[in-house]
């Protein structure tokens, strides 16, 4: 390995030693080898990366063809997670975030009162946003704008609330200090509605902590059940008379999977299908969140076949991690800094979709290793540039974390 001024003589070289340099032989490292998995939260085995799961002899295996680059399916009650699939990988959540959302700012007001919609807060909604119809000037009853959020997925509807939560960004960060009770700890907050935003993350694990939290509260249990109902529209000018309209719940297994109480689904360009759903049966509730699978239409077939699995194996599986309950002990990963408003930490785990996801994903991309190193490429390779003269030369070097230059 080069030391530091050997280092340096190279970056002093003529541009006439350049091609010796080239000729030089260099030595190939070996491959990559993950370290071993930090302490993630909800136990070792959910930071390591691919399927998990203990079947006992009698368990029935798994669906076939599951395509979701994250997955998990969780016993409500216990806390147990009887599956999982990259559940601590970071990626955008889509609407799925909503259910923060609510576990964090629907407590907060009674749900018979009204408010007047002003102007201001209805504006600064992204562009092809999922819209309820809210309009200025008009008063809505706070369960109206609830149930725009979980069954029409509202983004005006979100606005609105937040705003008489004292605003968009004092919202977000109340979400994200949820967030962080619950010890959801690869969730960063950006905007309140899961619109895509740079760098806002989540994970099937945190969003299942959300979805268990939000559970809970009758309130929010009653909302994301709702099939459908009747929206105030907008005054009759001839009548003076408010008429209203018919909505219905986005979530496409509601009312089709037996026993499914919600919860909430999402899509975005960027973050692809997110879905998190809830269902009972024989006493025993079960929490599936599936994210990022091929097509929209999977996210549903998926999670139903996780439900239909997690039911028939619930007792002839041994599992593999827990839900952490709120103010329960967990160690933080090594070298994670947890959900802050900074730049989010390192995912738990290496993945094969990092460098797809990039950065917005919040998480490291190009050659570097998951430690912080430069990765097995930085000792192989020299990157030569050379001016319009042939004069100069950049020699792209690194040192792994705990290693001598």
């Amino acid at each position: 390995m080069p030391t530091r001024s050997k280092i340096a003589r190279l970056l002093a070289a003529p541009a006439a030693a350049l091609p010796l340099l080239l000729a030089a032989p260099v030595a190939v490292a070996a491959p990559f080898e993950p370290p071993p998995p930090s302490a993630v939260v909800g136990g070792e085995r959910l930071g390591l990366p691919g399927v998990q799961v203990n079947p006992l002899a009698d368990a029935p295996p798994l669906p076939g063809d599951l395509t979701g680059q994250s997955w998990i399916v969780a016993d409500a009650a216990s806390g147990e997670v009887l599956a999982a699939s990259n559940p601590h990988l970071r990626l955008a959540p889509a609407s799925t975030l909503k259910i923060l959302f609510a576990d964090t700012v629907l407590p907060k007001f009674d749900r018979e009162t009204v408010h007047r919609v002003a102007p201001e807060e209805i504006q600064g909604i992204g562009a092809g946003s999922s819209l309820v119809g809210i309009k200025e000037d008009l008063d809505y009853r706070v369960e109206d704008l609830w149930r725009g959020v979980f069954l029409s997925s509202g983004n005006d509807a979100v606005h609105v609330l937040a705003h008489m939560n004292g605003g968009v960004q004092r919202t977000v960060t109340e979400m994200q200090a949820r967030a962080e009770a619950l010890q959801a700890r690869d969730t960063r907050v950006v905007s309140p509605d899961g619109y895509d935003a740079e760098g806002q993350v989540s994970s099937a694990y945190d969003l299942t902590l959300f979805a268990r939290a939000g559970l809970r509260n009758p309130d929010f249990r009653m909302y994301c059940a709702t099939r459908d109902t009747l929206f105030p529209g907008a005054v009759d000018r001839n009548t003076g008379q408010r008429g209203s309209f018919g909505v219905a719940n986005t979530n496409r297994l509601l009312g089709r999977y037996p026993g499914l109480i919600g919860v909430k689904n999402g899509f975005t360009t960027n973050a692809g299908s997110t879905f998190v759903g809830a269902a009972e049966r024989g006493g025993r509730t079960l929490l599936v969140t599936v994210m990022h699978p091929t097509t929209y239409q999977k996210v549903y077939d998926e999670t139903a076949a996780l439900l239909d699995w997690g039911f028939a194996a619930a007792g002839r599986v041994t599992p593999v991690g827990k839900l952490v309950e709120e103010g329960e002990a967990a160690p933080a990963p090594t070298g994670q800094a947890g959900g802050t408003a900074g730049a989010p930490a390192p995912p738990p785990h290496p993945s094969p979709t990092d460098a797809a996801t990039g950065p917005a994903a919040g998480r490291a991309d190009g050659p570097a290793g998951p430690d912080g190193g430069i990765g097995p490429a930085g000792w192989i390779a020299v990157a030569l540039a050379l001016t319009a003269g042939g004069a100069g030369a950049l020699l792209l070097l690194g040192r792994r974390r705990g290693r001598a230059g």
